[in-house]
């Protein structure tokens, strides 16, 4: 999923200023990528999260052709920073085996909160990749959301269930805040791409290069599909393609600061699909850990904004 700061604006689109829009483009996101996680979830016992990806890049690869060519064509193809797209489809890369790895692993509700991390590693990454300066404000928000991550990990790991099942559920906490990590990194790499590559450029090249990375790993992991896996697997793709479609439409449409609420809807879309289809009710732990970490996201992004303003005046 996309981490919480929003991506570089579009080279064409609707004007910023249409809230109602950009939120109903924002929570149909969280929805999709709620729905991506809970497909990859469902097949997790018989397909390998990296042919899982290897559809979800190759699905949307026509998404992401159409979106290039209302923007501007196959032109956005050009680029004079290959290896910078390179690098950051590797990290997209990692982030998202990562975040499919976990949801293999983890209630829906634990996962979407803890991918919710990616702003509090922008904001210590930023310090050494970007030579930003972090205040106080935003420190500790950030010592508060890694305090939300210690309460959903404890909480995760002190269930009952099947010998074995407190260490799966740990090893899915790591990977989902490593998830959070490598998210990080790559929307620091988009805000050093954005300088001079459109944004249609930047997601083009990131789903043509993954598809290719996941394409290279299908002989070591392919398990021949059936049917009704298959069409998981292209529904998988669809959603993933028209989620990462609206979160960009959402950006364009509106002001991050009016969206940043709508961008945590996913928790919500994530519990109520948990519990709909395997009867998870998160926990107490569950619940108060992911809201220390969206609130340190909200108040992170709110400090930002801020910071804008005051530059700009």
């Amino acid at each position: 999923m996309p981490s919480a700061h929003p991506p570089p604006a579009p080279s064409h689109g609707p004007a910023r200023h249409d809230i109602r829009r950009g939120a109903l483009c924002m929570v149909a996101a969280t929805l999709c990528f709620s729905a991506m996680f809970a497909l990859v979830k469902a097949l997790g016992d018989r397909i390998h999260f990296a042919e899982m990806m290897f559809f979800r890049s190759l699905i949307a690869l026509p998404v992401m052709f159409w979106m290039v060519t209302h923007v501007g064509g196959l032109r956005m193809l050009a680029t004079k920073r290959l290896g910078g797209h390179a690098l950051r489809a590797v990290t997209s890369f990692v982030a998202m085996s990562l975040g499919f790895y976990a949801a293999t692993l983890l209630p829906l509700a634990a996962l979407m909160g803890l991918t919710y991390t990616a702003p509090l590693f922008v904001t210590i990454l930023s310090i050494p990749m970007l030579g930003e300066q972090v205040g106080r404000h935003r420190w500790g928000a950030v010592v508060v959301g890694f305090l939300g991550i210690l309460v959903v990990a404890a909480s995760g790991s002190g269930g009952t269930g099947p010998a074995g099942t407190g260490t799966l559920l740990l090893l899915g906490a790591f990977c989902a805040v490593l998830n959070g990590f490598f998210s990080a990194l790559s929307t620091l790499q988009v805000r050093q791409l954005s300088a001079t590559e459109p944004s249609a450029t930047i997601v083009l090249w990131q789903s043509l290069l993954i598809a290719l990375l996941t394409g290279l790993a299908l002989p070591f992991i392919w398990v021949t599909p059936g049917w009704t896996e298959m069409g998981l697997l292209v529904l998988l793709g669809i959603v993933g393609g028209i989620g990462q479609l609206a979160w960009t439409e959402a950006y364009a449409s509106a002001q991050a600061s009016s969206l940043g609420v709508y961008t945590y809807s996913g928790i919500v879309w994530a519990m109520l699909l948990g519990w709909a289809v395997w009867g998870e009710v998160p926990g107490l732990g569950t619940l108060l850990g992911a809201a220390l970490i969206i609130a340190a996201g909200l108040y992170i992004l709110r400090r930002e904004l801020l910071r804008k303003r005051l530059r700009a005046g």
